[in-house]
């Protein structure tokens, strides 16, 4: 599995994004993946590169066709660190509340 810096280096640029996009609703080849992107071919296939050492899409070529799938995994792990961020900011937030709730109160009697 990619680490979390080459994972978050495939959500950079939105056309990577759209190509995670894409790719939720399942499997594509990657002339279909590129059509909606006015690049050439190896500019795009930059992107997927990019995608496939996040650990995001991986590949396989039958004949002439090259499919692209995504890779739940880098979305799990992605979505894990978020989640530690979320439960860290919102316990500071929490107490924040809490310590200005007090301050109000303090001032609150001071007026007494």
């Amino acid at each position: 599995m990619a680490n979390l810096d080459s994972i978050f280096h495939g959500l950079a640029d939105p056309t990577r994004r759209a190509v995670i996009a894409r790719l939720a609703a399942g499997p594509a080849p990657v002339s279909e993946l590129a059509a909606p992107h006015d690049m050439a071919l190896p500019s795009f296939l930059k992107h997927l590169k990019v995608l496939e050492i996040g650990g995001w899409i991986d590949s396989r070529k039958d004949g002439r066709v090259r499919t692209c799938r995504l890779r739940p995994e880098a979305v799990a792990a992605a979505e894990g660190w978020l989640g530690e961020q979320r439960a860290l900011w919102t316990a500071r937030l929490d107490r924040l509340d809490a310590f200005l709730a007090v301050m109000n109160d303090e001032g609150e009697d001071d007026e007494l």
